[in-house]
């Protein structure tokens, strides 16, 4: 049977893709100015209006201030960001001149007046009670919309959700890492409130990479690989179809980001999120197969240090 089409998440552009080369499958570098706007305008013809975006992204947000500048329908967008990582020494008694600063400069590069979502990059940062009073000052003077973090361990989301002020948390999610949904996080989310983005859907193009080319640093994540391409074969089903259903038909999930380096890719999403569908009966043995996958296959921030342990 297959789902029916009813609650599906919204689709939020990333954008690490343009402002840096990224990913493991990544064969066509970082796009030129002039395709990254045809991507924006692309994204925002079908639909898409929800851009995600960070000062760690090499370029993204002055080739993203460029675009706005140039364009009309800039106040429709929702535009996401993300605090430098390690921008608070510890001790340091004027975080908040330094987190507004940090904001500031993140604006100036956008040419926008105020983000709708403004997230911690260094999941840590939820402990520092400076840089939280920081975002909390800085949505009381509407330069921000709404304060949340980016997380990789589930245990600084919780922390998030116990904190007033925090209502955005994202969170890798795919069918191999259902983390979210199987320890219960992404359900307390919603019922605190929180909106909840996830990225990660690919694995940076792990999932699309010929089996054969598998980095040797990565050879452990190749039994999964192969059992995930036997179930597709078994319900005859279509890889990207999975993999961007996978996360948009999860009810509690509001938004997946998912970047691209081409338009013809961007536009072969679009029409996979708005026209295909995915078998209920193979969601549940993907829920069912991939359970606590190890966190160097789901974790690409672990990938360095494995490929370093491998002599790669």
């Amino acid at each position: 049977m297959i789902a029916e089409v009813g609650f599906m998440a919204e689709l939020c552009l990333g954008t690490v893709q343009f402002g840096m080369n990224y990913g493991i499958n990544n064969s066509l570098g970082q796009p030129t100015e002039e395709k990254v706007f045809e991507m924006l305008d692309t994204a925002i013809e079908n639909g898409i209006h929800t851009i995600d975006t960070a000062h760690a992204y090499g370029t993204a947000e002055e080739l993203l201030g460029r675009y706005f500048e140039t364009r009309t329908h800039v106040d429709s967008l929702r535009i996401i960001s993300k605090l430098s990582c390690n921008v608070i020494e510890e001790n340091r008694k004027d975080a908040y001149s330094i987190v507004r600063k940090e904001l500031e400069d993140t604006l100036e590069r956008l040419h926008v007046q105020c983000l709708d979502g403004y997230l911690l990059h260094s999941p840590q940062d939820i402990y520092n009670s400076d840089i939280v009073n920081a975002l909390d000052r800085l949505k009381a003077e509407k330069l921000i919309n709404h304060a949340g973090i980016s997380i990789y361990d589930l245990q600084e989301g919780y922390a998030a959700l116990r904190t007033e002020g925090f209502d955005y948390v994202q969170l890798p999610y795919s069918v191999m890492d259902q983390r979210g949904t199987q320890e219960g996080f992404i359900q307390k989310a919603k019922s605190v409130g929180a909106t909840v983005f996830t990225r990660s859907a690919f694995l940076q193009g792990l999932f699309m990479m010929d089996r054969k080319c598998i980095p040797k640093y990565l050879k452990h994540a190749l039994p999964y690989l192969e059992r995930f391409d036997e179930l597709l074969n078994e319900y005859s089903a279509d890889k990207m179809d999975v993999l961007i259903h996978f996360v948009t038909n999860e009810q509690k999930i509001d938004y997946l980001v998912f970047g691209v380096d081409s338009k013809e890719q961007l536009l072969q999403y679009i029409n996979i999120y708005q026209n295909h569908n995915i078998p209920e009966e193979l969601v549940k043995e993907l829920k069912e197969t991939f359970v606590n996958i190890d966190k160097n296959i789901i974790f690409p921030s672990l990938w360095a240090g494995s490929q370093k342990k491998n002599g790669r």
